[in-house]
C-alpha cells in the first residue's frame, strides 16, 4: 500500500478521548517488547512515528494513527510485562476489553507474536476471547530477521500447532528487512474492505 500520510491523533485512556468512529480502525496487540511499535513503523514507512523504547511496558494508552486519511492504526498497550506497577496492569485490561468490546469500527486485531517464543498463556487467552467476539485476528510472527530460514520454518509450524492453524495463516515478519510486509498489507486491506 502507498503510505500518502499518517499522523499520531489521540492517545485515550476512556471512550470519549477515542477518535469519532466514521473510519475503520486496524487494533495492533501483543506482549509488551514483542516489536509492536517497529512494526507499525514499518508498515506506515516511518522511523519514529510510533514510539519504541528499550523498556517494555512503556505504551500505556490506547493511541490512534490515522493512515492516509482513510483508516486508523490503533496501537493497544502491551500486556504480561512483570515490571510494570500493579496498579497500572490493572488498568489495562478493563481499558483494552472496553475499546474491543464497544468499538464499532474496530475491523481487526493484529496479535503480534515472538517468533523465538511459543505463545503465551495471555495470548491464547486473548485470541481466544478476540474469536468469541467474531473479531478477526490475523497473527504476525515478528523478529523473524534473529533466526536462520530454516529456524523461522520450525518456529512457524510449532506455533502453528500450538494455534491450531496452519502455517500459511500466520504472517512471518521482519521489521529490520521488510520481510512479510507486504503479505501483511494484502490482509489489512481485505480486512477493510
Amino acid at each position: 500500500m502507498k503510505i500518502k500520510s499518517a499522523s499520531f491523533i489521540a492517545t485515550a485512556v476512556r471512550p470519549s478521548q477515542y477518535p469519532s468512529p466514521e473510519l475503520p480502525e486496524i487494533a495492533f496487540a501483543g506482549r509488551s517488547n514483542v516489536g509492536k511499535s517497529a512494526l507499525i513503523n514499518q508498515l506506515l514507512n516511518r522511523k519514529k512515528l510510533v514510539k519504541t523504547s528499550a523498556t517494555p511496558g512503556r505504551t500505556q494508552c490506547i493511541n490512534f494513527f490515522l493512515v492516509n486519511n482513510a483508516f486508523y492504526f490503533v496501537d493497544l498497550p502491551g500486556y504480561g510485562y512483570a515490571k510494570v506497577p500493579a496498579n497500572i496492569q490493572k488498568r489495562w485490561g478493563p481499558m483494552v476489553e472496553q475499546y474491543l468490546k464497544r468499538r464499532d469500527s474496530l475491523k481487526s486485531v493484529i496479535l503480534i507474536l515472538d517468533i523465538r517464543r511459543v505463545p503465551t498463556k495471555e495470548d491464547l487467552q486473548l485470541l481466544s476471547w478476540l474469536h468469541h467476539y467474531n473479531i478477526p485476528a490475523p497473527v504476525v510472527l515478528t523478529k523473524a530477521d534473529k533466526l536462520t530460514k530454516n529456524k523461522q520454518y520450525q518456529q512457524t509450524k510449532e506455533i502453528a500447532q500450538e494455534l491450531a492453524c496452519t502455517t500459511e495463516e500466520l504472517v512471518v515478519f521482519s521489521s529490520k528487512s521488510g520481510q512479510g510486509k507486504d503479505l501483511l498489507w494484502r490482509r489489512i486491506k481485505s480486512l477493510l474492505h
